[in-house]
C-alpha cells in the first residue's frame, strides 16, 4: 500500500480589508459666522461635530481623526467624540491647509491604507456619498474625490502613499489643491449628487440649513 502522504495542503490566503481612515477637519473658526467654531454648531440638538463623525463611522471608516482648532478645549467638553483619535492644531487660523497636515502626520503608524478626509461643515454629505468614495479605494496610491454635477468635492480619499507631498505642498486655505492639480489625471471621481448634497455653511443664512 502506499504510504499515507501527510503532505499539508496551504489553505488559500484571505488578505485582510485595507483600513480606511476618517480624517474630519474640524478646526475652522467660522469667522462670516461671527467666530463660532464650526464644530459646536447646533445640529438636531447636538455639535455638527458628532454628525459628521457619525457619518464617517457609518461608512465604514476607522479609526477616525478629528482635527480641532478654534474652540478646541470647549469642543473637547461639549460634543461626545468618546473613541476618535482628537488631534489639536494649533496653526489654524493658517487654514485648512495646515489641519490636513497636522491630520496626516497624526495617522502615521496607524496602518492606514489610506485617508476619506471630510469637512465638518458639510451635513448634507452623508454615509451614503462617504461609502462609495471609500469603496473606491483600489491602492495605498489611490486618488478618490466624490463629485456633484460632475464637479469636484468632498470628501476625498487620499492614499497613503500620498500623504507626505500632500503634507509638503498643502498651504492656507489651498488644502490638497496643489497635489491634486499635479495628478489631475489619476484622480477618480464618484458621482454622489443623487445621495448627497454638497453645500458650506459659511454664512448667517446658512444656518438655517442646520434646522
Amino acid at each position: 500500500m502506499p504510504a499515507p502522504d501527510d503532505t499539508h495542503h496551504a489553505l488559500p490566503a484571505h488578505t485582510a480589508p485595507p483600513v480606511i481612515a476618517g480624517l474630519l477637519l474640524a478646526a475652522g473658526g467660522g469667522r462670516r459666522l461671527g467666530g463660532r467654531p464650526k464644530a459646536l454648531l447646533p445640529y438636531r440638538g447636538r455639535p455638527l461635530v458628532e454628525n459628521a463623525v457619525r457619518v464617517l463611522r457609518e461608512a465604514g471608516c476607522g479609526p477616525v481623526h478629528v482635527v480641532l482648532g478654534a474652540g478646541a478645549p470647549e469642543v473637547r467638553e461639549r460634543a461626545d467624540l468618546t473613541g476618535c483619535v482628537l488631534v489639536d492644531n494649533p496653526d489654524w487660523t493658517q487654514g485648512m491647509g495646515s489641519s490636513l497636515r497636522v491630520g496626516l502626520t497624526s495617522l502615521a503608524g496607524t496602518g492606514a491604507s489610506a485617508a476619506l478626509v471630510s469637512l465638518v461643515d458639510q451635513p448634507g454629505i452623508g454615509p451614503a456619498a462617504v461609502a462609495r468614495v471609500r469603496e473606491a479605494y483600489r491602492s495605498p496610491a489611490s486618488l478618490v474625490a466624490a463629485s456633484y454635477g460632475g464637479e469636484r468635492g468632498h470628501p476625498v480619499l487620499f492614499g497613503a502613499d500620498r500623504w507626505a507631498d500632500i503634507a509638503a505642498t498643502a498651504t492656507g486655505d489651498k488644502g490638497a489643491r496643489v497635489h491634486l492639480a499635479r495628478h489631475a489625471g489619476e484622480l477618480m471621481l464618484v458621482e454622489c449628487s443623487d445621495v448627497a448634497e454638497a453645500f458650506d455653511i459659511d454664512t448667517p443664512p446658512d444656518l438655517a440649513r442646520l434646522l
